[in-house]
């Protein structure tokens, strides 16, 4: 047996291929959009790609189940629920799908969405234990899957969160302790609240550690995996529906490529939105008017996918060695509508000189100074729920999360001077970036975030 994961940072989301070496034949399970890395494998080890599996609807990226079936003629199986526009598979429990001696086997863990399954792998096809289960977003590392997520549209929280219960307390919690447990995703995603940094574990260790694995009645557990839970970002609803339809295949070798100044500037004129992947330091130096900060050092995908439109035509200004990486980062949430990109953003902001702005920032002590004065700032946490609660907050800041602040924009005041923090200040650079494009003028970031504040008020007392 041939089994290997793939494990893509940035959406801390896990692919896995899994082949039988005798007959060359393969399934690839979960997928990211840009599918080169498994056809460039299964190529080098003689593989033929025969099937692709999703295990449920994926509303955090774009899985890559077309462009495999287009490169490979390969069929795409997802659990009996599922409803598409495209040709499936309906894989249901209990169904076997044979490679040769390698064999797999679907088990239904409906709860993250309807339509969810895993996937028990079998090394010979008489094994009476599996050599691992694929639980898709069932059962992570350390939790278990959001039941709440828009992906589901029509079915509440706790009527998934039911199902969820008996997916996990009474079929994988069900399988040996030995069995090796491998997730769609690990620490970071926001489809679970407390994944681990580990990218496999076993029933038993799960059995043992897992919150949500302990022995409770569906009442307890629904009350558990609902409790807590922050808005999901803005662009999980348009990814699932998405992925249940036909839609235009990626391609890197047609990806958005560089343009000329002349012809960015153009575009922008015409209303395209600026994405600037610089870090924060460098967009406050200087940055083109109305651009939307999101760095591509740390969850560069997930935070693009928070804070814009899926319908709006959008241009990435970014260093010139990873403009064709945050390119491709967009698109594997589906951010087709890129125009390009500039080859080398500090010669355009040096061209732009009248459109070329700073970002208001401020020291810990200046924003005590600030509020201590006639017309003092509102202060507005983007924090989540749990860091708020854990780490404390600035008396009367208003909260809320960068998940939210699209859609609340609308409840912060447009005539006062804002200030906007998060832990660290990476993530209220994207929300003060924000608030700037839809029209706020006095808008700054708490430098060094909540933890600068935190150490400031530590030495004054």
């Amino acid at each position: 047996m041939f089994f290997t994961q793939y494990y893509l940072d940035c959406l801390s989301q896990a692919s896995y291929m899994i082949a039988d070496e005798t007959t060359g034949q393969a399934v690839v399970v979960d997928p990211r959009r840009d599918v080169t890395e498994y056809l460039a494998d299964a190529e080098t080890r003689g593989f033929t790609v025969v099937g692709v599996v999703n295990t449920h609807f994926h509303a955090d990226f774009v899985a890559g189940h077309l462009e495999l079936a287009d490169r490979t003629g390969a069929w795409i199986g997802y659990g009996r629920r599922a409803e598409t526009e495209y040709p499936v598979r309906r894989l249901a429990q209990g169904d076997r799908i044979s490679l040769g001696e390698v064999t797999l086997q679907i088990l239904e863990t409906p709860g993250h969405t309807p339509e969810s399954v895993s996937v028990l792998v079998f090394e010979h096809a008489d094994d009476l234990v599996p050599y691992g289960v694929l639980t898709g977003d069932a059962l992570f590392v350390g939790d278990v899957g959001r039941p709440d997520l828009l992906a589901s549209a029509g079915m509440s929280a706790e009527e998934l969160g039911a199902m969820l219960h008996d997916s996990v307390q009474h079929k994988l919690m069900a399988l040996p302790d030995e069995v090796r447990v491998f997730p769609a995703h690990g620490a970071g995603s926001a489809c679970g609240k407390n994944l681990s940094t580990e990218r496999q574990s076993t029933i038993g260790a799960e059995r043992a550690t897992n919150y949500a694995c302990a022995p409770m009645s569906r009442e307890d557990f629904v009350a558990l995996v609902t409790a807590g839970r922050t808005a999901a970002p803005g662009y999980f609803s348009y990814d699932a529906e998405l992925n249940r339809r036909h839609h235009p295949l990626y391609d890197a070798a047609t990806a958005p490529g560089p343009l000329a100044p002349a012809e960015f500037a153009r575009l922008r004129a015409a209303g395209a939105v600026v994405v600037d992947a610089r870090g924060p330091q460098e967009f406050a130096a200087g940055h083109l008017r109305g651009a939307v900060n999101v760095p591509a050092d740390g969850r560069f995908a997930e935070q693009a996918g928070t804070v814009l439109d899926p319908a709006a035509d959008l241009l990435v200004l970014a260093p010139g060695d990873r403009a064709e990486e945050t390119v491709t980062r967009l698109a594997r949430i589906g951010f087709d509508r890129v125009a390009g990109y500039l080859p080398d953003p500090e010669d355009a902001l040096a061209a732009l000189p009248d459109d070329t702005v700073p970002a208001g920032q401020l020291t810990a002590a200046q924003l005590r100074t600030a509020l201590a004065g006639g017309n003092p700032p509102l202060v507005v946490d983007v924090r989540t729920c749990g860091e708020r609660g854990a780490d404390g907050s600035i008396e009367g800041a208003v909260h809320i999360p960068l998940s939210e602040l699209p859609a609340r924009t609308g409840e912060i005041p447009a005539g006062r001077p804002l200030v906007l923090h998060c832990a660290g200040g990476h993530r209220s650079s994207i929300a003060a970036s924000l608030l700037r494009h839809r029209g706020f003028t006095d808008v700054s970031d708490l430098l060094g975030g909540y933890a600068a504040w935190a150490r400031s008020a530590a030495a004054d007392s």
